[in-house]
């Protein structure tokens, strides 16, 4: 009963723990674009091909529902595959929408008009490509209206954290922050949008200042995913068994991934 989640790299590890922790009888196959990460600096053809590839692969592992653990392919993929692609005994979905809902303090599958809500300035932190896709903003008004959103394109960040330089990827962040604040001085909430910022969310938060909520999806994910397998449990895989894939180097990916989250984490090639 395997459900599959796919990511450019690291990043959506912080949504499996997640999901494990909340779900730990579920079993999860995990798959890695490590030899095309990052995502974010691609155009929006590339990444669908290459998240439809990856969505494939854990098909083969028995995940006949997938989750989009990185929000470049949520934003620059999802859409279309959803309405172009996916067969009708598939599902793939994202994960912009369950950190929109908490956002706006909306329930699943609310779908009333948009309305006024407490946080009217937000800052969003994400990848140029999905900054680009203006996904996020077009989520948000569905829901909300009267919201100011100021995105900042966090170019090097994912990257820095695939290398495992955290000393970099932690400047990076401050340098990212302090261009938004110049543009936005007092934003009332931030979004992280990128998988792989949880793991600088401490630098994320430090750079921001106390009086700032930061909304981090790996708990917000889960959170959702138990929900939606509660009212959908026949989008269970017949997958039996956890695995770690990566279409990169295995022993590279496996070093990196226990650096993060430090505890180990063994990786096999996809």
């Amino acid at each position: 009963m395997a459900v599959g989640v796919f990511d450019s790299g690291l990043g959506g590890l912080t949504v499996l723990a997640a999901i494990a922790a909340r779900m730990p009888d579920l079993p999860l196959v995990y798959l890695g674009d490590n030899a095309h990460t990052p995502y974010g600096v691609r155009d929006a053809e590339d990444i669908f091909g290459l998240t439809c590839a990856g969505v494939e692969r854990l098909w083969a592992e028995g995940c006949d529902l997938v989750i989009l653990a990185c929000n470049t392919a949520s934003a620059a993929a999802l859409k279309r595959m959803q309405e172009t692609w996916l067969p009708a005994d598939k599902r793939v979905l994202g994960v912009f929408v369950p950190m929109i809902e908490a956002l706006t303090e909306r329930g699943w599958g609310d779908n009333s008009p948009p309305r006024e809500v407490a946080v009217k300035h937000v800052a969003l932190f994400a990848t140029p490509a999905t900054v680009a896709s203006r996904a996020f903003q077009r989520e948000l008004a569905f829901r909300a209206i009267g919201v100011d959103v100021e995105a900042q394109p966090c170019g090097g960040v994912v990257d820095a954290i695939e290398m495992g330089d955290e000393i970099l990827a932690e400047a990076l962040v401050t340098s990212h922050v302090e261009a938004l604040l110049r543009r936005m001085p007092h934003p009332e909430a931030a979004i992280l949008g990128c998988t792989h910022y949880p793991l600088v969310q401490a630098a994320f938060q430090k750079a921001l200042g106390p009086g700032v909520k930061v909304y981090s999806q790996p708990d917000l994910v889960a959170e959702s995913l138990d929900d939606y397998l509660e009212r959908h449990p026949e989008m269970l895989g017949a997958g039996t068994r956890s695995r770690f894939l990566t279409t990169g180097d295995p022993e590279r990916v496996s070093g990196k991934a226990t650096q993060f989250l430090r505890h180990p984490i063994r990786f096999e090639s996809a």
